[in-house]
């Protein structure tokens, strides 16, 4: 589903920064879209533009844009009495993304073994590559055109405006978490402790 406008209703429910991210994500898919074509015609992979794909992925599809679902939007969802089609297909939503992290990870594996020279994950790159291609489409169309919009009537506008804002500052750290978790992890392959003690500034934001 390609929304090319969102009303001006609609623009200020908390749902619109979600259909808005959709619209990037549904670029990225393109793009790896066209590069399996590539693989398949030169039975040969572009490494880095993998990594750069799954740097978007972990990073703004799933952490940034699947957090602000589930952190926020499930979250105030859960705590009302929904139908049951709503609830199903919340629930379904939630592993879906499961789905997508787990297949990514075993992406990020094939092609760091294609880089160490193991051609044979050649194959295992294509069929990841596929499952996503075809995933990200059906994912994001469910909760366009049969999730999100519907499942405003549960808020008021008070609450939709509170989740608006958590959306705004949620996506303010995310910067900050992932750099900050970045230096983290090499003190730690490093064996190095920090000569200052972690700033909260994370939490001020």
């Amino acid at each position: 589903m390609k929304i090319k406008q969102l009303t001006a209703d609609l623009i200020m429910k908390p749902v619109a920064p979600l259909m808005i991210e959709h619209r990037l994500i549904e670029r990225m898919i393109d793009i790896l879209e066209d590069e399996l074509r590539q693989i398949k015609k030169s039975k040969k992979v572009n490494p880095i533009l993998i990594e750069n794909a799954v740097d978007f992925i972990r990073t703004y599809a799933d952490q940034t844009h699947h957090g602000k679902e589930e952190d926020i939007l499930f979250r105030e969802l859960k705590k009302k009495k929904i139908l049951p089609e709503h609830e199903e297909i919340m629930f379904e939503l939630i592993e879906e993304h499961k789905i997508g992290r787990k297949i990514t990870g075993e992406l990020v594996k094939a092609n760091e073994e294609y880089r160490q020279g193991k051609i044979e994950t050649l194959d295992t790159i294509m069929e990841k590559l596929s499952f996503l291609v075809d995933f990200y489409p059906k994912h994001i169309e469910k909760e366009d055109k049969h999730f999100f919009i519907p499942i405003m009537k549960y808020f008021s506008k008070n609450e939709q405006d509170t989740m608006l804002e958590e959306g705004r500052v949620f996506d303010r750290k995310m910067i900050h978490k992932k750099y900050r978790n970045l230096v983290m992890e090499y003190e730690k392959d490093h064996d190095i402790t920090p000569k200052q003690q972690q700033s909260d500034w994370i939490d001020y934001i």
